[in-house]
């Protein structure tokens, strides 16, 4: 069984998951740095020269060759990965267990504008601009998180907190 963890970036995934794996016993699989790997690009580099649409078509085909994989994961997604290509239909066709974590814009605010620079999407903006652009982007993303099959909101809990949390629902 596949464990998905989802979410908007600064969210805890890939921090979770590698928690998840330690106590699992599973593989962690990051979805962006398997992206990278494969395209022998950053995600940064495969938007900027191929486009986002040639990036999400890839991304759809990489999730579907990981979940098929025998070998059980915890896979941390990108942030926009639930949103396009049917992957949350794919995620549910391949029997995995989502899991969305879910974080208020303030939280997402605090994290995002400490790392902005490593994050594309939002390094141009100002600090002042982020809360909204994070706003914005959770309206739009929230139907598609939400379908995920569980919700862990990580809103001032530890790290340990949230895997127990996420051991007590498998």
């Amino acid at each position: 069984m596949h464990i998905v963890l989802l979410g908007y970036m600064a969210s805890g995934k890939s921090t979770i998951g590698k928690l998840l794996s330690e106590h699992f016993k599973k593989s962690f699989l990051d979805l962006d740095e398997y992206i990278s790997q494969k395209e022998e690009l950053s995600i940064p580099e495969i938007f900027s020269q191929k486009g986002e649409i040639y990036f999400r078509n890839i991304e759809h085909e990489y999730l579907k060759e990981v979940l098929e994989n025998s070998q059980e994961v915890i896979l941390s997604l990108g942030g926009g990965t639930p949103c396009y290509a049917n992957n949350m239909e794919l995620i549910y066709q391949q029997k995995a267990v989502s899991i969305y974590l879910r974080a208020s814009i303030p939280t997402l605010t605090e994290r995002i504008v400490k790392h902005k620079a490593s994050r594309p999407l939002v390094a141009f903006l100002s600090d002042e601009e982020v809360p909204e652009f994070i706003a914005k982007h959770l309206f739009e993303r929230r139907f598609f998180y939400e379908q995920a099959q569980h919700t862990i909101a990580i809103d001032h809990k530890s790290e340990t907190t949230i895997v127990a949390e996420i051991k007590a629902l498998l």
